[in-house]
Parts: structure tokens; sequence; C-alpha cells
């Protein structure tokens, strides 16, 4: 019984079902709540976009720090879900976003807005790392696929700006990505000095 629980809990559906809960609560309340509207639903939706791909890239790091937990290493395992699901209720976000804008007018009115053209600029970054988040595409792309996934760093600072500006509340993005800024700054720390360190032990040669 413990064994079969174990696996169902382990199993890539029952954390498909579980990234996927919110999403489906929110289409649900929207569709049948006449009361709430798309531009209800546009916080909650781009909320979990924003810490589930936070969360995928604080992975990194947290693996450096906490090497050979077995929780980190289950975590790492399913890193990708994490990002396709960040990226899914991005899809979501824009889902609710077109049908409150209502209009392609509207769209193109307010483009030019900072906080409207980071959040266009952030998705379609994303969107090649949740095409190419499979086996086949790693395979196809060999080490360019390290290079597509690295357009995660910069959608996601274009994320932070998105939720500054868009929802003109500074302090909650803030609080939200900076976990994800103090791992950052602690792993580029620590791999100087695990370079600098390396090339103070080469030894010096003489002619």
């Amino acid at each position: 019984m413990a064994s079969a629980l174990k696996s169902v809990l382990n199993s890539r559906l029952f954390l498909s079902a579980l990234l996927a809960l919110p999403g489906i609560l929110m289409v649900r309340a929207y569709l049948a709540a006449a009361d709430i509207r798309p531009g209800d639903l546009l916080h909650p939706s781009g909320e979990w976009s924003a810490r589930l791909i936070i969360l995928a890239l604080m992975l990194t790091p947290l693996s450096m720090i906490f090497r050979g937990r077995r929780w980190i290493r289950w975590l790492i395992r399913r890193r990708r879900a994490f990002g396709v699901a960040g990226f899914l209720y991005a899809l979501l976000h824009l889902f609710f976003y077109l049908l409150d804008m209502e209009t392609a007018g509207n769209v193109l009115a307010e483009i030019g807005a900072l906080g409207i053209w980071t959040g266009w600029a952030a998705f379609f970054l994303f969107l090649p790392l949740a095409l190419t988040s499979n086996d086949a595409s790693m395979r196809a792309l060999k080490a360019g696929w390290k290079r597509v996934q690295r357009l995660a760093y910069p959608a996601a600072i274009l994320t932070l700006v998105h939720w500054m500006f868009i929802h003109d509340n500074v302090m909650a993005a803030f609080l939200n990505f900076a976990p994800l800024a103090a791992l950052e700054l602690w792993r580029a720390a620590h791999l100087l000095r695990v370079r600098t360190a390396r090339g103070s032990s080469i030894p010096l040669t003489t002619t």
C-alpha cells in the first residue's frame, strides 16, 4: 500500500494534475460565475506563471547548496515540469488578457507601455524554452540546447519588470523575485571563488 502511494505521488501524472489544478479552478470560475471578468484572473494566472518559473530557476543554485540531498534530486528531476507549467500559466494569462482587451486595436494601442511590451517579450523568450523542454530537442540541439535554456534568465528579468509596472506594486514583485536573486548572487560568488582558487593553485613556471 505504501509503495503504491509512493509510486502515485512520484508519478508525472500526479505532478501534472497538481500543477494544473489552480488553472483548472480559474477557468472553471470564469465559466461558472457571471460576475468574474477575464481581467479578474489576470493577476492570479500571471503570478502562478512567475512563481513556477522562479522555482524552476532556483533549483540550479539550490542543487549546488544542497548537493546530494534526496529532496533536491527529486525537484531537479521535475524542473522541466515546473518550467513548462510556468509557460502554460503565461499562456493562460495571455488568454485572459486578450479576452479582457476584446479587440486587436485595444491590444496595439497599449503595446508600447513598459509594463506591456516587457510581458510580450518575456512570453516570446519563454516560447522556445517550452518548445524545446523535451528529450528529443535535447538530442537534436546537443550543446545548443543549453544556450536556448539560458533565455530563461533575460525572460525572468522581463517578467520582473512586467510585474512591477503592470500591477503598480514594486514591493510584491521584488519579494517574489528576491529568493531567486539572492541564490543567483550566491551562485555567481561561489563560481568566482572556485575559479580564483583554481587559478591560484596553478604553479608558476619560469623559463
